[in-house]
């Protein structure tokens, strides 16, 4: 996480929103991005098969950021993407899953992604990012045109998309207060940004802030030991509240 963007996007914010304690607010940031937060070679692999042989197939492409990659577990199947697959074997999928989230990305960061998974042709994808573009200050109609670009090249190959919007960041403890406060207000902004790009494009948006915040905001243990990278408990809820919108997708992509 850069301390001088994360310094520059209090500052910044606090200007347009007529905040008061600008010099605290830019000490806290400064101080939170450098402290040790886990690095992205931590994540464990996540591409493997998983169901019975005789389920229908099904190739899901997983695209994002670090939440996406698994930073904050050591075990395979602790990842937000295999937790996801494990429940779609479960549902009655032999489940291909492919994941080129790469740690650091933001919604400008996707293109390079998609070429990628478009390679493998996926099925479904699910994309998890976001969290980068509130922390590092991207302005909205930017996140808006990267993941409308991003979303609408896949649905242009037939591909149904999932997007998981930027997490509660108000929930991490790794932000004191008041920054803690203001980074939660900016990824609702991000989170709004995404879901109306996500609409518009033809994908399925899960907000991810409204079905999983409030167990992240009263249960320390569903963050990782940084404070800020989900912890298994908290990939498991995030899989949970996408797995309507998954299944959403893999029916749509057997009636194409």
């Amino acid at each position: 996480m850069d301390a001088g963007k994360l310094a520059l996007l209090s500052a910044g914010s606090l200007t347009s929103a007529a905040l008061a304690g600008a010099g605290l607010l830019v000490a806290e940031a400064v101080l939170t991005a450098r402290r040790g937060f886990l690095p992205a070679e931590t994540a464990p692999p996540q591409d493997g098969v998983l169901g019975d042989a005789t389920y229908p197939e099904l190739r899901m492409a997983l695209l994002g950021d670090a939440m996406a990659a698994g930073v904050g577990v050591m075990r395979t199947n602790d990842t937000v993407g295999r937790q996801i697959a494990l429940r779609l074997a479960r549902a009655g999928y032999r489940v291909q899953l492919s994941a080129v989230a790469v740690a650091g990305s933001r919604t400008t960061d996707l293109g390079p992604q998609v070429s990628r998974a478009l390679l493998r042709s996926p099925h479904i994808a699910v994309v998890l990012v976001g969290a980068g573009d509130a922390t590092h200050g991207s302005r909205l109609e930017a996140v808006r045109r990267h993941l409308g670009e991003a979303v609408g090249r896949m649905r242009s190959a037939h591909v149904p998309v999932v997007v998981g919007c930027c997490p509660d960041l108000g929930a991490a403890p790794c932000f004191p207060q008041p920054l803690r406060g203001l980074v939660g207000w900016r990824g609702r902004q991000v989170a709004a940004a995404e879901s109306n790009a996500t609409d518009a494009a033809g994908g399925l948006a899960v907000d991810l802030a409204a079905a999983t915040g409030g167990v992240f905001r009263a249960d320390r243990g569903t963050f990782s030991e940084d404070g800020f990278h989900p912890s298994p408990d908290g990939y498991r809820l995030w899989a949970e509240a996408l797995l309507p919108a998954t299944l959403n997708a893999a029916r749509a992509h057997a009636t194409l």
